[in-house]
């Protein structure tokens, strides 16, 4: 391999020298690359650098010859089912992003015993350059709807920025357990992981186990790891006393914070098999399905119904989800029109 020059494109912007390589050339050992940035053999702009150095779109980089390693094992085709299946996600696509319609039961990222997930299946839609697109937020496996993705590594972290800085407006649909008093509510509490230390306790290993470790608690503030959540609330439509549907707009974006939220002022989320599960060992309290309706599906009934946020190109992007399936049926089930007005909107941003 000789001498070569790259130029840094738009998406490399702000990049590290060391993850530009390996970007560029995977196959360049982590050592090798030390040892060429050190004697000075790579430039930017025919000037030395370090690996730790950012790189600014239009530099010029300057490659000496190398020794690469052996191919890693290739990587299994990208498959054109999991193509297929994001294509029928889509909401909305245009050149620097993509909305997709999650759907339940779906995994956004991989975990223990998670093989199929979105952000895997991403692989099968790489650009001109071979790079994929990436997840900008998560959802819950068994929350439906809206999730954004963008297609650069600019955009992304345009939209993280957006994110963080509380610019984007998400709104949530869900059927709880009862009727909520007041009708509409702001809920605000400190949040952190494990269980209530007042709840029945759970062995120490096990599935049991690992769904305590998942869970978020109502904590105080001070305590170990404890983070504020504030999520506004407004009644849609009612079937009295049985359930409600609410729409919420979180504020704060805590692990599990509606479904946490939805528990703590007593009217869990439908469905839900982690939040509003009453211990075995309480005579005191009821079973933890009392509420689902016969012919309500034991599915959770939370869809990520709308987000609204500025676009990293102009303009605003607005995008709505449709219901899934179930929560459908539990819809046309009660009554409920989805076209009916829905009060959160005129709650605080």
């Amino acid at each position: 391999m000789s001498v070569q020059t790259y130029q840094v494109n738009e998406d490399e912007e702000g990049m590290r020298l060391d993850r530009w390589f390996k970007r560029r050339i995977p196959s360049l050992s982590l050592s090798h690359l030390n040892k060429i940035v050190r004697t000075g053999e790579v430039r930017v702009d025919g000037a030395r650098v370090k690996t730790a150095t950012r790189l600014a779109q239009g530099q010029s980089v300057r490659v000496p010859p190398l020794k690469l390693e052996a191919p890693a094992e290739l990587k299994p085709a990208a498959s054109p089912a999991d193509l297929r299946t994001l294509r029928d996600m889509i909401l909305y696509e245009d050149k620097d992003l993509l909305v997709l319609n999650k759907s339940f039961g779906l995994a956004v990222q991989g975990g223990s015993g998670t093989t199929r997930h979105i952000d895997g299946m991403l692989a099968s839609m790489p650009n001109e350059r071979g790079d994929r697109p990436m997840l900008v937020h998560r959802l819950d496996r068994d929350t439906s709807g809206v999730l954004l993705v963008a297609k650069t590594r600019r955009i992304a972290a345009d939209l993280g920025a957006i994110f963080r800085s509380r610019q984007a407006r998400k709104v949530y649909w869900a059927l709880v357990e009862g009727v909520p008093k007041p009708a509409q509510g702001r809920i605000s509490l400190f949040l952190a992981k494990g269980e209530d230390m007042g709840a029945a306790r759970t062995p120490r290993s096990g599935p049991d186990s690992r769904a305590r470790l998942e869970k978020m608690r109502v904590a105080s503030h001070g305590d170990e790891d404890a983070q504020h959540s504030v999520t506004y609330y407004a009644i849609v439509d009612k079937a009295a006393p049985r359930l409600a549907w609410l729409s919420m707009k979180p504020v704060t974006g805590r692990t599990h914070q509606l479904r946490a939220h939805a528990e703590a002022i007593g009217h869990p989320i439908i469905g839900d098999p982690k939040y509003g599960v009453k211990p075995k060992n309480d005579p005191g309290r009821s079973d933890p399905l009392r509420a689902i309706p016969e012919g309500v599906e034991r599915k959770l009934h939370l869809l990520a119904r709308r987000l609204v946020l500025p676009h990293p190109s102009g303009g605003t992007l607005d995008v709505t989800a449709p219901l899934p399936p179930h929560m459908q049926r539990s819809f046309d089930m009660f009554g409920f029109d989805v076209k009916q007005y829905d009060p959160i909107e005129e709650a605080p941003e």
